[in-house]
Order: C-alpha cells, then sequence, then structure tokens
C-alpha cells in the first residue's frame, strides 16, 4: 500500500470493469496501464509501484515518434524541442506522457480524463487533451479530442503505444496481420530517409504470417482500410486458438510496429507495440500528414483492443 506521500510512480490508478473486461488508467500520462479479458492479459502493462517502461500504453501528442535534431520550422519560425531521447539527439513522443491528467468523469466502466498542456518553448501552442477509456462487450475503446486554445494555427499529431501479447506465446511464434503497403527505410537514429513497397518482402504482413526473427521498431504506410474507413493489427497464435486485434478509426493512416529488442529484462521481445498514428515519424520536418489545428478546431481520433484476431 501506497502512503499519501508514497504514490505509485504512474499516479492515482482508475480501475474501469464491465462484461469479463478490465482495464486500468493511470494519471501520469492518461494511459493505459493494463487490459485484460476473463483474467487474460492482452496488453503487456506494468506494476502498479513501476515506472511506465517503454513507454507502455502511452498517449503520445501533440506528435508521435522522433523529430530530427528536435527542430523543426512551422510558418515562418523555427523551433527547437528538448532532446528528450539524447543517444539519437532527437525529440521523442511529444510532451504529455509524463504529465499529471486530471479526472473529469469516472463510472464503473469508463474513465474521462483531461490535460491542458501550456505553450512553452519548442512548442508554443496551447492544446486542450480529453481522452475517454470505456469497456464493454466488444472489449476497450478508447476515444480522443483535442483543442487548439490558443490564438493561431499549431501542427499536431496523435498517436498510442500500447503493447499487444497473447501469455505464453513467444513474440516469433505471433502470427500477425499488418494491412499496410509501404513501410518507411530508416536510418541508424529510427528517422525515415525513403519510403518503399512491401509487397513481396519480408516486411509484407497484408496476409496473416508468423513474425519469426523479424526485429522490428518500423513505421508502416499506405493503409489498407476497412469499409468504415478504419483499418486493425491482429496477433494470432500458431494454432488460431487465441488471438488480439488492435483497430484504429480513418484519422489513423499509420502503423508503428515494435518487436520490444531494445528493452531490457524482462521485457525483452516479450510483446508487439503496436502504435496507430496520424502521422509518420518526423513530420514536423517533413510536413507529411501534419495536421494544422486552427484556433477553437478540435480533432478526434478512436481506437481500441479486442479479444481475438
Amino acid at each position: 500500500m501506497h502512503t499519501p506521500d508514497q504514490r505509485p510512480p504512474s499516479g492515482t490508478q482508475w480501475t474501469i470493469s464491465a462484461a469479463g473486461h478490465e482495464a486500468v488508467i493511470v494519471e501520469v500520462g492518461g494511459g493505459l496501464r493494463t487490459y485484460r479479458h476473463d483474467g487474460v492479459d492482452y496488453v503487456d502493462g506494468y506494476a502498479e509501484d513501476e515506472l511506465c517502461p517503454g513507454c507502455a500504453g502511452q498517449v503520445l501528442a501533440p506528435w508521435p515518434n522522433r523529430i530530427r535534431d528536435g527542430r523543426y520550422t512551422f510558418g515562418e519560425r523555427t523551433h527547437h524541442l528538448p532532446l528528450t531521447e539524447p543517444q539519437r539527439h532527437v525529440a521523442i513522443h511529444g510532451l504529455v506522457n509524463w504529465v499529471p491528467w486530471e479526472l473529469l468523469e469516472q463510472s464503473t466502466d469508463a474513465v474521462t480524463v483531461g490535460y491542458d498542456l501550456p505553450p512553452q518553448p519548442g512548442y508554443p501552442w496551447a492544446l486542450r487533451l480529453v481522452s475517454r477509456w470505456g469497456v464493454g462487450p466488444d472489449g476497450l475503446r478508447a476515444e480522443h479530442e483535442v483543442r487548439n486554445v490558443s490564438g493561431e494555427p499549431a501542427p499536431f499529431g496523435f498517436a498510442v503505444h500500447p503493447y499487444l501479447q497473447l501469455p505464453g506465446v513467444p513474440v516469433d511464434d505471433l502470427a500477425m496481420r499488418l494491412p499496410t503497403r509501404t513501410r518507411m527505410v530508416v536510418d541508424s537514429r529510427l528517422l525515415p530517409v525513403a519510403a518503399t513497397e512491401v509487397a513481396g518482402t519480408e516486411y509484407d504482413w497484408t496476409s496473416p504470417r508468423r513474425i519469426g526473427n523479424a526485429t522490428l521498431d518500423l513505421t508502416f504506410g499506405e493503409v489498407i482500410r476497412d469499409a468504415d474507413g478504419g483499418s486493425s493489427v491482429s496477433l494470432a497464435a500458431p494454432d488460431g486458438s487465441t488471438g488480439v486485434t488492435l483497430w484504429a478509426d480513418g484519422e489513423f493512416g499509420w502503423w508503428q510496429v515494435f518487436t520490444g529488442d531494445s528493452l531490457t529484462g524482462a521485457r525483452h521481445r516479450r510483446s508487439v507495440a503496436v502504435e496507430p498514428m496520424t502521422c509518420p515519424p518526423d513530420a514536423f520536418r517533413s510536413g507529411k500528414d501534419v495536421i494544422t489545428l486552427k484556433p477553437g478546431a478540435t480533432w478526434r481520433g478512436v481506437w481500441g483492443v479486442r479479444p481475438g484476431a
């Protein structure tokens, strides 16, 4: 137990449950710590007394992934962000994953949290972020909205960083379906330098295929969309007996897949981060799929996790 002076590293914990589904949402970062169904953990989370490892379950805004040298130009101004991944000399994963979010609404099966991002050096715009997390018969559902509350247009991108797993099934044995036509070619700093088609290559998972010994920390684009405009990535056991799917609506046109090879200890290659993104890495510099939020405008996106491939 934690005393008032000994709070968990991820702050207040909010548990939601319904129809055999349960999730824990945390104050620090406003993200997802655990998700399970009928006692099976489909998200590789972390303990209440543990510092969030590998960005597990975090919300990534106002940009996902990496910005080269933390430097970008928007309009006529150039901005310099703190280098939050100094070994690669990049700014990574936005500005809201280590800040305390505020509880706005709570019920047994849903919780809504919010955060007011203040203008700051490197990102001089104010945003209001609200996330509603809910569980029900269809699994976990996350609804996000971000409003520009500053007086001028703001560059914006969004992603989330859950790790999916099937307990007892090694990453190598997971059959993955990843509905994309291209992947980003990256340099030694994991920054994109080109795009190439996946058809006929070792990176083609448009049909379910074993991950095997593939080492992935890559961005995939040209999403093959479902009839509703969204897309989904699924993982399944070799015999098809169990599976898990992460789906995202049409706002998300990119998928990042990370097989955890750079993580240490027990988390090394234990699960697969499947990250729906609105834009690719380094988008603030390339301009690729960057959302320009006008003053007073609101972006909304929805994604979720459900058992079954």
